[in-house]
């Protein structure tokens, strides 16, 4: 009997002993179990920066003032260098060309002028006066020379010889001027008048050079090769000097902008690879190279909202290229970083 008792008891320890070995394993168990789940659940994410792609924009623009005649390109027509996009109309243009040809025309005729020096019939017309002059000349010296015999042999008074010198020596006067206005008929304008009349010459020329430079102008080119994003102005409205008339998108020269913290900077450098998905083209894994990194203004510091353990973080504009061309890479779509892993 005590035998009995003694068996029974021994084997309910030992079940005793076994649940309780059971039902710490159990518990053992569920704690790794919630610890896991609790890791899975708590563990931090990778924190996903956003950025966006940019290119090069240029703005077409004229140096004239005029009204957009015809546009030869629609917004989102792809363009080469040299395209002809625009064309202005503009009469003062034209008006400015017409006066600064009548004024060179002008000028060239003054040149003519002096370089051909005096017309035929005043030439003619003051030898013809030199002429003349000698032949008074001549009487005056024969008449002078009468009378100086006759004033030597007493015949006449003195007064009489100082006329007739008097006349001889004015008709002397008056050969010497006819000659004189004669040679320059003959010789035409002086040598600075020459030049004075071929500086005028050159100045209107100038002034045509100009005008025909601006000429271009009312046709304007793409600048480079591209796709046009936006076109301001309508056919038939005004467009002042120097006022964009459409935009042009490099698409060739893309790249990628990232402002980030500089506690998330560490680890990037300028030429380093990263990886960053771009959604719009379902790309997980595009691969960039860092350009540039420069820090950005004051507004964009990040203020410590602790007065202990914290400072002020700067931000920083990070671009990037893409190591290969990607098909369809537009500006303005958004790209994503993971900081695990590239930063």
């Amino acid at each position: 009997m005590n035998s009995t008792k003694k068996g029974l008891s021994k084997e309910a320890l030992r079940k005793n002993r076994t649940n309780l070995v059971v039902g710490l394993v159990v518990i053992l168990v569920v704690v790794v179990l919630i610890s896991v789940i609790g890791w899975i659940v708590m563990k931090p994410e990778a924190e996903v920066i956003q950025g966006e792609v940019e290119a090069n924009e240029v703005r077409v623009s004229g140096k004239l003032a005029g009204r957009i005649a015809q546009l030869y390109v629609e917004e989102g027509d792809s363009v080469q260098a040299g395209d002809t996009l625009v064309l202005f109309n503009s009469p003062e243009l034209m008006a400015k060309l017409s006066q600064a040809e009548a004024a060179e025309a002008a000028a060239r005729a003054q040149e003519l002028k002096a370089q051909k020096g005096a017309r035929q019939e005043l030439i003619q017309a003051a030898y013809e006066l030199w002429q003349k002059a000698l032949i008074g000349e001549d009487i005056a010296r024969k008449s002078y020379e009468r009378v100086k015999q006759l004033f030597e042999n007493g015949v006449i008074a003195a007064q009489k010889f100082d006329e007739a010198e008097a006349q001889y020596k004015a008709a002397l006067s008056t050969t010497k001027a006819a000659k004189i206005n004669y040679d320059m008929a003959k010789n035409g304008a002086e040598r600075e008048d020459k030049l004075a009349a071929r500086a005028l010459v050159d100045r209107a020329k100038g002034a045509v050079s100009e005008v025909e430079a601006y000429l271009p102008e009312t046709m304007l080119t793409a600048p480079i090769s591209g796709e046009v994003a936006d076109i301001y102005p309508k056919v038939g409205e005004l467009v002042g000097q120097g006022a964009p008339v459409m935009t042009l998108v490099d698409l060739k020269h893309c790249w990628i902008t990232f402002n980030i913290r500089e506690d998330q900077l560490a680890g990037m450098k300028t030429g380093q690879l990263i990886k960053a998905s771009i959604p719009a083209l379902g790309l997980e894994h595009a691969t960039f190279k860092v350009s540039y990194i420069k820090a950005m203004g004051s507004y964009a510091t990040w203020k410590a909202t602790k007065t202990t353990g914290e400072y002020d973080r700067k931000t920083f504009e990070v671009r990037a290229k893409p190591v290969q061309p990607i098909d369809g890479l537009r500006p303005g779509m958004s790209v994503l970083l993971e900081t695990e892993g590239n930063l």
